[in-house]
């Protein structure tokens, strides 16, 4: 009986380790989970800011180009108000025509 009560406290010291050794793998895997959290974290984030510079680079040239364009406009208008007058007149006469109901 003494064989057999040996052998039930070594199987329960192997399920102890085994039990502790557990808990130190799966706080091992805890641990580097976060750790791979932080790091996609951070990746995210820069991949936002390039975003962000990307998008503000965009709305710079647009505003630009906008200014360009109404420049360009308003010199045409200084230049030939005549014609003007008559793109105006054409373009509403256009609109009432498709607008008008027969």
């Amino acid at each position: 009986m003494t064989e057999k009560n040996g052998t039930v406290a070594n199987q329960n010291n192997a399920r102890k380790q085994e039990i502790e050794s557990g808990k130190e793998a799966v706080a091992a895997a805890y641990s580097k989970l976060m750790e791979a959290k932080d790091h996609f974290r951070q990746a995210a984030e820069a991949a936002g800011l390039d975003w962000k510079h990307d998008a503000e680079a965009q709305l710079e040239k647009g505003k630009s180009k906008a200014g360009e364009l109404c420049d360009h406009a308003n010199s045409y208008l200084h230049d030939k108000p005549l014609a003007t007058l008559g793109i105006a007149f054409a373009a509403g006469f256009l609109v009432a025509q498709l607008t008008s109901r027969k």
